[in-house]
């Protein structure tokens, strides 16, 4: 997936107003239409992120029910959003949304609101959302308040597949030109990255999903970035071409001084491969969403820098005028390897 970045770190606009609030009223599952809204924009975003980085930080609750925290990785996976309760399932739009349900190793609640003409309202969560009969779950069970640990993207080419998913801290991630499989992770900020003292990330706490008009083929996706370091407010526009493109327009705001900021971060797996064997206690011969660095220079020299696991902490820096283009590739895609 291509993803482009624009105008980063700029001041907003300062305008008058009060953090965004949502009456509690309940809606039927996929629903977003409680009884109140209020007027959201862009602008309203980064003024309430510029507030917000000027407050003391609050961590955020992380308790989950004791039938949910014993969920193994197979249990959580085997709860299933229901299709039926797609959001805009019966506007006869081109995208819908479903959601990630909260497990353990997604505690923290995301909050999630529906932008139409110009008003946000809360989606609510609700227990009947979900199938759980993979699960030793009970859906009577769950609180009526639980909420979501993020969502994809459905596009109206494939419904069964998802093209964009937003999970975990400020991860989010597209699918390649295939539209089969997902490419490496993408993160809305790196904070600290490989110092000793250990890495910051930086979470998306609340999403607003604008609703596109009928036949329109990009979605547009608002989001609300904190962390103890920095807040940002950023907005997606995603649109689902022969290659998927996301462009992303992001505001930062420090609440402090920070070491090492990355802008635009990409993340990738490598356990082991050809060329280091450091860590190969499996039976697969290799282990690596990535397994190099491809760069192609200013100058149209292209340059491919394998990727390593060392034991420590390394890090390697490349100086270039005007790069064409880099990113992290998994270059070798035999399965047998």
């Amino acid at each position: 997936n291509q993803m482009r970045r624009r105008d980063f770190l700029k001041s907003a606009l300062i305008l008058a107003g009060a953090p965004l609030s949502i009456s509690a009223v309940r809606p039927s599952p996929g629903s977003a239409q409680p009884a109140r809204s209020q007027r959201f924009d862009y602008d309203w975003l980064k003024n309430h992120a510029r507030q917000l980085a000027c407050s003391h930080y609050e961590a955020p609750d992380r308790l989950l029910p004791n039938i949910l925290t014993a969920l193994d990785y197979d249990g959580y996976q085997a709860i299933r959003f229901s299709a039926d309760n797609a959001l805009w399932l019966r506007e006869g739009l081109a995208f819908r949304i479903e959601f990630f349900h909260r497990g353990p190793m997604f505690k923290e609640q995301v909050r999630m609101h529906e932008i139409v003409d110009g008003q946000a309202r809360a989606i609510f969560y609700d227990p009947a959302m979900f199938d759980v009969r993979r699960t030793r779950l009970e859906a009577s069970a769950l609180p009526r308040d639980l909420g979501f640990a993020g969502f994809r993207v459905h596009f109206h080419t494939d419904w069964r597949a998802d093209v964009a998913a937003f999970l975990g801290a400020s991860y989010f991630r597209a699918v390649g030109s295939d539209y089969r499989q997902y490419g490496i992770s993408a993160r809305g900020l790196a904070v600290d990255t490989a110092l000793d003292k250990g890495e910051e990330f930086p979470r998306f706490t609340d999403f607003w999903l604008q609703r596109p008009v009928r036949d329109s083929k990009q979605l547009i996706v608002y989001a609300l970035m904190d962390s103890p370091s920095v807040t940002g407010a950023y907005r997606f526009e995603i649109a689902p071409r022969a290659t998927l493109v996301m462009d992303v327009d992001a505001a930062i705001y420090p609440r402090k001084p920070i070491q090492r900021i990355g802008i635009a971060p990409l993340t990738s797996m490598y356990q082991h491969g050809e060329n280091d064997r450091r860590m190969a206690g499996d039976w697969r011969p290799e282990i690596h969403d990535s397994d190099g660095l491809q760069l192609l220079t200013g100058n149209g020299e292209w340059i491919w820098r394998p990727l390593m696991n060392p034991s420590g902490i390394r890090v390697n820096s490349y100086f270039d005028a005007n790069p064409r283009g880099f990113g992290l590739l998994q270059r070798d895609r035999n399965f047998d390897h």
